[in-house]
């Protein structure tokens, strides 16, 4: 029997008799409550099940059982009690067998009905002493009010006291229940900064405490009225018990209805708004309203302002905070009490002592909301103050980023009761996986979350363990180090600091692609190797970067002519990349990109993901223009001749040549350039990352009268480089042992040399004008370091320069041994628009050599 036939079966089945609401599970007992309990639901059931029949076509039959029913629980309605209990008991055990877990709804609404059944059982005890005191008439009328209840002959005098003590103790339970919804209230505020569901509606819980308080001021009123009957011994303890009940009412019913921001910038403007449940009912008309500040508290403060339950006043505040006054207010027409702050801006932040390694980002601190207000009936006057959830303050945006993960783990870790604002350094990893999927599903504002996979595969990052199984990881504990102190192995960023930039790629770029899983995101590049290596050729999937923040590549399948197969991962994107051509018109550039893994064809999987292309002339009569992507792996590298195509021309190589510092000016450069050739403005050229492997316009122009120096036409251009013999003298360490390749340590040859294309058409070295013959340099040397040499390597002295210089121009063909570059660092092949560079950083934009 499912869920719903046992919800609906402890569902009160008369809504509209509010008297008797229908939690058979709490009726325990056979007092005069009890029964007159048991007797509403029967004659509610009985009721419904009347109407049921009348508009059904058997209504005899049923007007039968129901009068059977009647005739056999009518004189003992208890019984039926029982028998109801029995069969939920049942129904909700097939349900925890099936589900092993009862819903949240389930809980809630049971706790509702526990709270409303005590409630009415305070009530009743309320009409008991009225009645006991006014003698056997109020007995009559109560038994007139509540004709379940069977005659009592009128108790001793001496149950008097008894009978309020009980009533006592039940009013001190329900305000433990009022204080504990509203902790949960508290709790579930607090996870929903995590992106938990939160029902933030005060309005149940204000009507909670004001029914209990109408009771409270109803036994209060009978225990004063039977004073002389309690004596000078009970009666203060009584009403210090009163005292203490309105008290922890009163204080726990100010709330912080309206958080301010969790991570909370200085010289930034916020807003939060308190609210009063008890206000409207028990505030005391004033002349002038009641005034709440708010104030700035460390965590030392906050700890101390709880261990005196909040009875002492702040004695400094810990943080300037401007406009933090405002009115507390009660609205006739919505019922509520509240004080809004608006335009609250904290202008600087008074930094406390950290403990041992705790960073500034890991400091936690609070704000302090405050008033004090005098209620009626008494005139008493109450201080009441209420903290806000923990804030980390900062100073600057790039401190945002560890800010959020102390809150993060703060949010999901602390616990309901706890000195503020202490969390454990451990938690299981389990309840990690459920705070980053809850974090993951609410940033990116999708209803998919993280599966079974992506979990293992965090698993193995954040404990750097790939031999471990999924089960393994679920009996393990994660601490905060390990979630953002520590650096990953072969990073230079934390676990959160990378998943955080998956986050903000995703919300940004990828939202409509991760909902339809169309990403698989979460795996690691030698998983995807095992995935892709036995598909066909085109197949691709799409993981996020596991080397850099916030990207996204795409990995796919090339098999060769003898059948073996390759996967390349393409250089990742940023959120940058993406938002000048996105994922899918990228996807749909790359022909060789053709089924998504593991079998959907790509046009199928991101066809509704794909831009129109705008074709023709526009409004203004100009023709259209489109940027496309084009990756060129090694397979495409090979020699054309090898398909058949014309032979390929000479392949420049890379080498090694002095670029000069960016901050030398074009006058100091004649030094150098004079003897080669006319003064020319000094014009930058770009540097790309490593060794191209995509096309491109860029070309070297170099003089033909080099010649008169060089025995090659350009040494960029000769594809036979020889080592002069006469090189090694140079005591220069950079030219006898070549630095690892950098991305502008060395100046490229002629573009489309490098590539794979041919020959490039634009114009030759032929065309350009002669020049002077290379002489020796005979100004005074520079004094600043080349840019091809590295910070730590100081320049050679000035004659061995001189003498450097004198040597190339008297006996060397070349500069310096040819160089071969080595593969990109990242290992990714790379994208390229057909302009070079456009939006991307593959360029040191700020460091280009001059045209010689």
């Amino acid at each position: 029997m499912g869920f719903e036939v046992a919800q609906e079966r402890v569902e009160d089945p008369c809504p509209s008799n509010q008297h008797f609401p229908l939690s058979r599970e709490f009726i325990n007992g056979s007092d005069a409550f009890c029964t007159s309990m048991a007797g509403g639901m029967l004659s509610a059931m009985l009721e419904k099940l009347r109407s049921a029949a009348s508009s059904d076509g058997q209504q005899c039959q049923i007007l039968q059982q129901v009068n059977s029913i009647e005739n056999a629980y009518r004189r003992d309605p208890l019984r039926l009690v029982a028998v109801l209990k029995a069969i939920l008991e049942g129904e909700k055990a097939a349900v925890l067998k099936r589900d092993c877990h009862l819903p949240l709804s389930f809980h809630r609404r049971q706790e509702e009905l526990k709270f409303s059944l005590g409630l009415q059982r305070l009530q009743h005890r309320v009409r008991e002493i009225q009645a006991l005191r006014d003698g056997p008439a109020a007995s009559l009328q109560l038994n007139v009010r509540d004709p379940q209840l069977k005659p009592e002959a009128k108790p001793p005098e001496s149950e008097l006291p008894t009978l309020i003590l009980e009533a006592m103790k039940e009013l001190e339970a329900a305000k433990q229940q009022v204080l504990k919804r509203i902790q949960i209230w508290k709790r579930q505020q607090q996870l929903a900064g995590n992106g938990a569901l939160f029902e933030e509606n005060l309005a149940p819980l204000q009507k909670r405490c004001e029914s209990l308080v109408e009771v409270y001021f109803q036994l209060h009123q009978q225990v004063m009225a039977a004073s002389a009957e309690l004596g000078a011994e009970l009666l203060p303890r009584l009403l210090e018990r009163f005292n203490e009940v309105l008290s922890s009412l009163v204080k726990s019913s100010f709330l912080v209805e309206k958080q301010p921001p969790q991570v909370l910038k200085t010289q930034t403007k916020f807003q939060a708004s308190v609210r009063f449940l008890l206000g409207p009912q028990l505030l005391k008309t004033s002349a002038k309203p009641y005034m709440v500040r708010a104030d700035m508290v460390t965590e030392k403060q906050a700890r101390e302002l709880a261990l005196s339950a909040y009875s002492n006043a702040l004695s400094e505040s810990t943080g300037e905070i401007m406009h933090n006054v405002v009115a507390l207010e009660t609205n006739p027409t919505s019922g509520t009490c509240c004080a809004n702050f608006k335009n609250v801006l904290l202008k600087k932040i008074k930094r406390c002592e950290r403990k041992g390694s705790e960073s500034v980002t890991e400091e936690k601190c609070a704000v302090l909301f405050s008033t004090t207000v005098a209620l009626t009936p008494s005139n008493l006057s109450v201080h009441l103050q209420v903290l806000s959830l923990p804030i980390v303050v900062i100073v600057h945006g790039n401190q945002d980023n560890n800010a959020k993960a102390t809150v993060l783990w703060d949010n999901a870790f602390s616990e309901i009761d706890r000195v503020p604002f202490v969390v454990a350094e451990r938690v299981p990893w389990e309840k990690m996986c459920d705070t980053l999927n809850l974090k993951f599903m609410a940033e990116v504002q999708t209803t998919k979350g993280l599966l079974k996979d992506h979990y293992f595969f965090l698993a193995q990052k954040i404990f750097n363990d790939h031999s471990a199984s999924f089960e393994d990881f679920q009996s393990r504990s994660v601490s905060w180090a390990q979630f953002n102190k520590e650096i990953l192995p072969g990073r230079g960023f934390t676990f959160w600091q990378w998943f955080d930039g998956v986050l903000d790629l995703t919300k940004r770029c990828l939202k409509s692609y991760w909902s339809d899983r169309l990403i698989i995101g979460f795996i690691s590049k030698q998983y995807v190797c095992k995935l892709l290596s036995t598909e066909p050729d085109g197949t691709f999937l799409l993981r996020f970067s596991d080397s850099e923040i916030g990207g996204v590549t795409i990995a796919h399948v090339i098999r060769g002519k003898d059948g073996s197969s390759q996967v390349e991962n393409i250089q990742p994107f940023s959120a940058k990349d993406l938002s000048i051509r996105s994922l899918g018109d990228r996807i749909r550039d790359l022909g060789q990109l053709r089924n998504l893994y593991p079998n959907t064809p790509k046009d199928q999987a991101f066809g509704s993901h794909y831009n129109k292309e705008q074709t023709g002339k526009d409004g203004r009569g100009y023709v259209s223009t489109a940027i496309k992507m084009t990756v060129e792996s090694e397979r495409d590298q090979q020699p054309q001749s090898a398909a058949g195509g014309p032979p390929e021309a000479p392949q420049a190589q890379m080498i090694s040549l002095p670029l000069l510092q960016p901050e030398l000016h074009p006058e100091n450069l004649q030094s150098v350039l004079g003897p080669i050739g006319p003064a020319a403005p000094f014009c930058p050229q770009p540097v790309p990352m490593g060794y191209p492997t995509g096309e491109s316009n860029i070309n070297m122009m170099v003089p033909d009268s080099l010649g008169s120096s060089f025995p090659s036409t350009s040494p960029m251009l000769s594809p036979s480089l020889v080592m002069d013999p006469v090189l090694p003298r140079c005591q220069d360490l950079a030219f006898r042992n070549p630095l690892p390749f950098m991305p502008d340590q060395y100046m490229t040859g002629e573009a489309s040399q490098l590539l794979s294309g041919g020959p490039s058409p634009e114009p030759q070295d032929e065309e350009m004008p002669e020049l002077a013959p290379f002489t020796s340099m005979v100004d005074p040397p520079l004094q600043s370091s080349p840019r091809w040499m590295p910070p730590s390597m100081d320049m050679p002295p000035s004659s061995d320069f001189d003498q450097f210089l004198q040597e190339v121009s008297l006996e060397g063909p070349t500069l310096c041994p040819p160089f071969t570059p080595p593969l990109q660092r990242s290992g990714y092949p790379s994208p390229n628009a057909s302009c070079w560079g456009l939006g991307e950083s593959r360029w040191d934009d700020s460091v280009r050599p001059g045209h010689a």
